[in-house]
């Protein structure tokens, strides 16, 4: 095979694969407070009290946490968001199972 049927063959199988879901990651950072990255959660993603603390821990813990998955476009809105309320977050292709 050549270089180029074996290119073309490699984009028909990554075709017919179902679309990675992208994520939001948001950041540790020495400004803000942990009750404030527990309101932001709560208040942008509409998050109950339990599930804002566990991720706010996981950030201030682990020094990052996976906070939404979905289209590049929506996750790329919430990095937006996210920005506007002070936190540092990106948004990276997520992994297939």
């Amino acid at each position: 095979m050549t270089d180029t049927s074996l290119q073309h063959e490699r984009q028909l199988r990554e075709d017919a694969l179902p679309s990675t879901p992208w994520q939001t990651i948001v950041w540790d950072d020495p400004v803000n407070l942990m009750s404030y990255v527990t309101y932001v959660f709560r208040k942008h993603f509409g998050y109950s009290l339990d599930r804002a603390e566990s991720l706010m821990l996981e950030v201030h813990r682990e020094g990052s946490a996976i906070v939404a998955e979905g289209s590049r476009e929506s996750m790329e809105l919430h990095v937006e968001a996210l920005h506007g309320y002070g936190l540092w977050a990106t948004v990276r292709e997520g992994h297939m199972p």
